[in-house]
């Protein structure tokens, strides 16, 4: 028997409570990665939920199919075991009893158990929506992963209805006023986190798990705007890379963030951090503890404070106690900032594939954009004029001047270059549709 004492999350933050697990030696290298998987996915933020997962076989295979055969996302298998769990609290029960209860010794479902299950699942859904008010599409998803993890152990389970799915609080994208006063009221590292997030396009967990190399190479060269080519790896779904680059405000911000880091200026509070040895592998974003990037979570937590603090959400729509009721969700939220880049690109006349191909998802002509190569997306990016601070045209002048020095040209070059280039690319992009 193996007995494991864990004191710290894989960021390397110390738990409130210690975990201690029990269980037998792994057998082989796949079963260890299982529990890796496991580990890292919980001890974060939900040890109970890793000590939930490893007692029930059943909830280990869901463990198993999610890393050997989709994405192996932490937060895909954090939303599953944490549904389950919800769903088998609420019975009194555990994974492994409710399929003992429903499957016969040869895996055959007992008819008469089934149909009370489908009965507890309905009342379940009920209860969701009667008493802790949670939004349909919610409802939805967290049924949805319970029907999915009894597939994956043998049984299907339907209701004798569709659920409805819709978004109860919609978001809206920040405006450019709205962006500079919460810029304004950032610190440095906040001030990179809203500006990456604003002309870069990024999900919060993508930018999660930026490091210096996806930026060293341009800010090194000093080419503006800078190129960012992201690994299908980080992405969301782990389907496919893609490409996006940050602007010239972004990169104001970002540079001297990463010289207070080499140099031993950087503050965060009254607290000033000791010189950092940046290596391709150091968080583009750090935690304050080197080495260790932001989680998700901390960075729309960096993110919520500032908006709080502009007065552009309030206390009052705070969200996420899932027992006993959930409150209205915030108009803007971090994930909002991504719709205040694709808004803006789309006002400043980018051609959608563009767009939707600099976000990370993956068109018809998704191939056809990237063929082009990076020198043209930097190019269409930086005819665009993306940017947070409402410029004067002097401002845009400037800017450009810059961004076509650091491509070896004179302004009038870069503007004619840019120009040409585009057209061909139009004319390109109507002959593949």
């Amino acid at each position: 028997m193996q007995t494991i004492n864990i004191t710290r999350s894989p960021q390397g933050y110390k738990l409130k409570k210690p975990l201690v697990l029990n269980f037998p030696e792994a057998k082989n290298e796949k079963e260890q990665k299982i529990r890796e998987y496991v580990l890292q996915s919980f001890t974060g933020n939900s040890p109970h939920l890793a000590k939930f997962t490893f007692e029930n076989s059943s909830t280990l295979n869901v463990a198993k199919h999610l890393l050997l055969h989709r994405t192996a996302s932490k937060a895909t298998l954090y939303n599953y075991v944490y549904n389950i769990h919800d769903f088998t609290q609420w019975l009194g029960t555990t994974p492994d009893q409710l399929l003992n209860e429903c499957l016969d010794s040869d895996g055959i479902a007992k008819p008469a158990t089934v149909t009370k299950t489908i009965k507890s699942l309905d009342d379940f859904s009920g209860f969701l929506v009667a008493e802790r008010k949670l939004a349909p599409t919610t409802v939805f998803n967290e049924v949805k992963y319970v029907q999915l993890f009894l597939r994956l152990n043998g049984l299907k389970l339907e209701l004798p209805y569709s659920l409805t799915k819709w978004t109860l609080y919609e978001d809206r994208a920040p405006t450019q006023v709205e962006l500079q006063k919460i810029l304004n009221l950032a610190d440095l590292r906040g001030k990179v986190i809203i500006c990456v997030l604003a002309t870069g396009g990024f999900r919060v967990g993508t930018l999660a798990r930026l490091q210096y190399r996806h930026v060293k190479r341009d800010i090194e060269r000093n080419i503006i705007p800078i190129h960012v080519h992201v690994e299908g790896e980080i992405t969301k779904s782990k389907y496919h890379d893609y490409d996006t680059f940050l602007n010239f405000e972004t990169s104001e911000y970002l540079i001297t963030y990463l010289h207070a880091r080499r140099d031993g200026t950087y503050k965060q509070g009254p607290k000033t951090f000791p010189p950092e040895d940046i290596t391709d592998q150091s968080p583009l974003i750090s935690s304050g503890v080197r080495k260790i990037l932001l989680t998700p979570g901390q960075i729309s937590y960096v993110v919520r404070s500032l908006l709080k603090k502009g007065g552009i959400i309030g206390d009052d729509l705070g969200v996420l106690n899932p027992f006993p009721l959930r409150k209205r969700r915030y108009e803007v939220r971090p994930h909002s900032i991504r719709k205040f880049f694709r808004s803006q690109l789309a006002l400043l006349g980018v051609e959608r594939d563009f767009i939707e191909y600099m976000m990370g998802h993956k068109t018809d002509t998704y191939h056809d954009v990237k063929m082009n190569g990076i020198e043209f997306l930097r190019g269409i990016y930086a005819k665009s004029g993306l940017s947070i601070r409402l410029q004067t045209k002097t401002d845009k002048i400037a800017a450009l001047s810059v961004i076509a020095k650091s491509w070896g040209l004179s302004l009038e070059e870069a503007i004619g270059s840019n120009v040409a280039s585009n057209q061909t690319l139009s004319g390109n992009c109507l002959q593949t549709k």
